[in-house]
């Protein structure tokens, strides 16, 4: 990973499981969790925060890291499925950027 853009890895990973969409499901997990669709992967992506949730009352900082990387694999896969791209992400974190988070959630109301 390059120092430069660590978040590089995320479009690296990103394309992976675009290049997964109509592969073999019986040899792909990413294939797989793709073919059941948004409810399928939501389920997953549940079950990830909740480990992600677990690992931080219980087993510490590696433990949460290891399960944030799988919270951010399955939601990428949820991106791809729902033809999201990193960068629409990264557009409305970047119109956020600078506004309380209260006055955010204000404004969704």
């Amino acid at each position: 990973m390059s120092s430069d853009n660590p978040g590089g890895v995320l479009e690296r990973l990103f394309s992976v499981i675009e290049s997964r969409k109509g592969a073999d499901a019986d040899t792909s997990y990413t294939a797989k969790l793709l073919a059941g669709g948004p409810a399928k992967i939501g389920k997953k992506i549940n079950e990830e925060a909740a480990e992600v949730t677990i690992a931080s009352l219980a087993e510490g900082k590696d433990a949460v890291a290891r399960e944030s990387a799988d919270l951010l694999y399955h939601l990428l896969v949820m991106w791809a499925a729902m033809g999201i791209r990193p960068e629409d992400v990264y557009a409305e974190l970047a119109k956020r950027e600078g506004t309380s988070g209260i006055e955010e959630k204000k404004s969704r109301k």
